[in-house]
């Protein structure tokens, strides 16, 4: 596959040769050009997060795994080889998550790029931090890492939504269902926000539909075009995971998203 706009691809001896998407040879890994760097900064500069693990991409800040009693959610992002004008959409609307309960939620940044899960931040509501590190951030083609975002889902108490922005999916969708079932036995919900302005991404709709499904969530879509609606369904993401669809139910008359995101959970009015 040709990589994308902005970005390079990296060898990576690790991936299996029967991965759907092969990397070039010879290349290397670079960081971002400046501006697209503040892109990334301004990406997280609005969640609620803590101090990020940044300096290679086996430096990953261990999940905090006392109990909190605070709601958690995990905001997951592919970093691999997403279009530019994707992390421009995600940068302008990800404060919703903040605005919709702030104080009441504490979220984790999950990022994922040259195949490796090389981000995962300690779960905070102080965005301080990690507002002055992001910008550190390196977006690098490879394989999907979806799973082990997940798998960190399970080993954090107090997590009740996942949220994860991505267009493709290059893993084992046997251990995605599993651990799926798993994370639907937790009370873990998947939401997924997925990108098809790849033609690519397109042929993915339906393993993540059943990833989110299993779990009690849904797929939404990640529409660059349309930052106002984003930001609606980032809100409503941010109070089910707080109250639940009952929560929901009761926003519902202030806050457009939560319409859309129960009919997508099954809850129609």
């Amino acid at each position: 596959m040709a990589d994308k706009q902005n970005f390079i691809l990296v060898p990576d001896e690790s991936v299996p040769a029967e991965a759907s998407h092969a990397q070039s040879a010879g290349t290397k890994a670079i960081t971002l050009f400046g501006r697209l760097r503040n892109v990334a900064a301004s990406v997280v500069s609005s969640l609620p997060v803590g101090p990020m693990a940044i300096g290679g991409p086996d430096r990953v800040a261990s999940v905090d795994a006392a109990p909190s009693g605070r709601p958690r959610l995990i905001f997951g992002f592919d970093a691999t080889a997403s279009r530019e004008p994707a992390w421009d959409t995600a940068r302008k609307v990800t404060d919703a998550l903040v605005r919709a309960l702030p104080g009441e939620l504490d979220v984790a940044l999950a990022v994922h790029g040259g195949s490796r899960l090389h981000t995962f931040t300690p779960f905070t509501a102080n965005p301080a931090t990690l507002r002055d590190r992001a910008a550190g951030i390196a977006c690098i083609a490879g394989y999907t890492q979806l799973l082990p975002i997940l798998s960190r889902a399970l080993s954090a108490p107090d997590v009740r939504v996942v949220t994860y922005i991505g267009d493709v999916y290059e893993e084992s969708p046997a251990r995605g269902r599993k651990i799926a079932d798993e994370l639907a036995r937790r009370g873990i919900r998947l939401i997924v926000l997925h990108d098809v302005a790849d033609w690519n991404a397109r042929r993915d709709a339906e393993l993540f539909l059943d990833l989110a499904r299993r779990t009690g969530g849904c797929v939404l879509p990640f529409d660059a075009n349309a930052p106002e609606r984003l930001r609606e369904l980032l809100a409503a993401i941010a109070v089910l995971a707080v109250g639940g669809t009952a929560l929901l139910h009761e926003k519902r008359g202030e806050l457009a998203g939560a319409v859309v995101l129960l009919k997508q959970l099954g809850h129609p009015e």
